[in-house]
């Protein structure tokens, strides 16, 4: 299994339907969630969340994704920034944090590989939203094994 990350400072505050930033399977790679790691780029407090989604919904640019191993094959899962507009379903998976009202205040999730895992299909993914309502802009990262 190859090792590969992603991060953004996300172009829209997430909201309660609108991930701020996602990661999505592809229709033959599925993958496993290794870490996430978020924090707030200003001072107004705000809460995170991370969610499964299960439609795409409407996805803000693509991000481009890396692999941490050199010598490993190019990424296939893709990751988006902001959704805008129409969102995406979304489950709630129980992970919160209340983010700090202070630039660099943060948390970082992390996973023993399969813990959290994405089954294959273009509309199965992990999205990181604001389970109150409006969030802040936030800088995100991922970091997951396909």
């Amino acid at each position: 299994m190859a090792v590969y990350g992603v991060g953004a400072r996300t172009t829209n505050a997430p909201t309660a339907t609108l991930p701020a930033i996602s990661l999505y399977a592809t229709a033959a790679v599925n993958f496993s969630m290794l870490e996430v790691g978020i924090t707030n780029t200003t001072a107004v407090a705000c809460m995170v969340g991370l969610c499964r989604l299960t439609s795409a919904g409407t996805v803000g640019a693509g991000l481009t994704e890396a692999n941490l191993d050199q010598s490993s094959v190019l990424p296939t899962c893709t990751a988006f920034n902001s959704h805008t507009s129409t969102g995406p379903t979304l489950v709630d998976l129980g992970y919160r944090w209340s983010l700090g009202a202070a630039v660099g205040s943060g948390v970082i999730w992390t996973f023993q590989p399969w813990e959290l895992s994405v089954r294959t299909a273009t509309k199965n993914g992990i999205g990181v939203y604001c389970p109150s309502g409006t969030g802040q802009i936030l800088d995100v990262y991922f970091k997951w094994i396909e």
